[in-house]
């Protein structure tokens, strides 16, 4: 199995930018894809972004695309998602997520199995 332990949010203003991190531990697996969603008061669980394990292939949702990068760190176990020019609709709970897998898309959360327990990001203006 694998646990993932999230770090990161805060409060931060419209423009500027936060470093969210995925600290995995647990069962590691040759092929695993890593998964950012988030959920604002409301509103349904929504998917951000993807990345293998290995770093090797990334998906974006175009709302995000050019401005969250995600990255790995396969020796400290962790994955990252940078926000960079953050808006007042990014705010929300985001969770990263895992799931046995080789490709990256855009998918629902049903399909990711291991979550992490969520970090607060708020933008103010």
């Amino acid at each position: 199995q694998v646990q993932l332990v999230e770090s990161g949010g805060g409060l931060v203003q419209a423009g500027g930018s936060l470093r969210l991190s995925c600290a995995a531990s647990g069962r590691t697996f040759s092929s695993y894809v890593m998964g950012w969603f988030r959920q604002a008061p409301g509103k349904e669980r929504e998917f951000v972004a993807a990345i293998t394990w290995s770093g090797g292939s990334t998906y974006y949702v175009d709302s995000v695309k050019g401005r969250f990068t995600t990255s790995t760190d396969n020796a400290k176990n962790t994955v990252y998602l940078q926000m960079n020019s953050l808006k007042l609709e990014d705010t929300a709970v985001y969770y990263c997520a895992a799931r046995y897998g080789d490709e990256v898309r855009r998918s629902s959360p049903r399909v990711y199995e291991y979550w992490g327990q969520g970090t607060q990001v708020t933008v103010s203006s």
